[in-house]
């Protein structure tokens, strides 16, 4: 720990808490602004290691205090802020090749199929912990639907629903909600994630080596049975659905995460490479496609490590 540490990790926390700040006064842009509110955490973590990463959510937390409320900033720091934190740290873990059967030469670096599975396990907490903070359930997603029709028939009364219809709409809406919102949030932070490495990287910061992610960019293979009990507990109907449907909502998109990964690997040297990706990209906002790629995701579950030279390690954990 010293000074030059926590001035960097102070810089990014300020950083944080403008983009937060910012998404607050502008609410047309506020999912991409909390989204990159992540990276500076992101940045400094990767980059300078764990006294930044902590200087810097601890500053943007109490900048957020001081600014809206402390509920505001603990809000802040369980969807954003610790979430970067801690993936930065795990991505930072290595420990010797040979502790895990690998030549002794070499370090192995923490997988980042885990990496993605820690992240998908934190938008869950996070997202069931903003649904009690706003008393989430039927009776709020019923008054958002009553709202909605109450404005359209407002506006043109030969659009009014059909009572049965409309109760159909808030049933399905109630779980539709988090699993959109834990899904969108998974993929939002994966890509300050993503960007962070390869700002980190091109500065050369990183401590940890970039990956080649079409062969590494995998989900565990216990997070199967996580995403399964998910979609069970959506039938069960109460807390235990809303519980499901957010787990169905991350981890899904863990698994759509992992079939783009698998797909840009298993097209890679091909000449119909291009237009196939662009074709899956286009095409994954409409359901089927995107559950196409789910399922790809998940029937290609492993765990890859990545090694480098132990020296190199060694250097440049010395470096930060």
């Amino acid at each position: 720990m010293n000074g030059q540490l926590l001035l960097i990790g102070v810089i990014a926390g300020v950083t944080a808490a403008l983009l937060v700040l910012g998404a607050n006064a502008q609410p047309s842009f506020s999912s991409i602004l909390y989204a990159a509110s992540a990276l500076p955490v992101l940045i400094v973590g990767l980059g300078w290691g764990n006294v930044a990463a902590i200087a810097a959510v601890g500053t943007a937390a109490i900048l957020g205090a001081l600014a809206i409320s402390p509920l505001f900033a603990v809000a802040m720091a369980v969807f954003t802020l610790l979430p970067a934190g801690w993936l930065s740290h795990l991505a930072n873990l290595a420990r010797p090749a040979s502790e895990i059967g690998g030549p002794d030469d070499l370090m192995a670096w923490y997988p980042l199929s885990d990496i993605l599975l820690h992240l998908c396990a934190l938008v869950t907490l996070a997202v069931i912990f903003l649904g009690v903070m706003i008393g989430y359930g039927p009776e709020l997603t019923g008054q958002m639907v009553d709202m909605l029709f109450s404005s359209i028939n407002a506006r043109d009364p030969s659009l009014a629903a059909d009572p049965a219809a409309v109760d159909q709409i808030k049933g399905m809406m109630v779980l539709l909600l988090p699993i959109v919102q834990g899904g969108m949030w998974v993929l939002m932070l994966f890509a300050a994630y993503y960007f962070a490495m390869r700002v980190v990287s091109a500065s050369g910061r990183a401590l940890r080596p970039r990956e080649d992610l079409p062969s590494s960019l995998r989900m565990n293979r216990n997070a199967v049975f996580v995403f399964l009990a998910g979609i069970v507990a959506c039938f069960i109907g109460g807390t235990p659905a809303l519980i499901g449907a957010t787990v169905c909502g991350t981890f899904g998109a863990g698994f759509l995460l992992a079939g783009f990964g698998s797909l840009h690997l298993r097209t890679r040297g091909k000449d119909w490479r291009l237009p196939v990706l662009v074709l899956a990209y286009l095409s994954a906002p409409m359901i089927l496609p995107a559950f196409l790629i789910l399922v790809l995701g998940l029937a290609d579950t492993k765990r890859t490590v990545a090694l480098t030279p132990a020296a190199k390690a060694e250097t440049d954990n010395s470096k930060s």
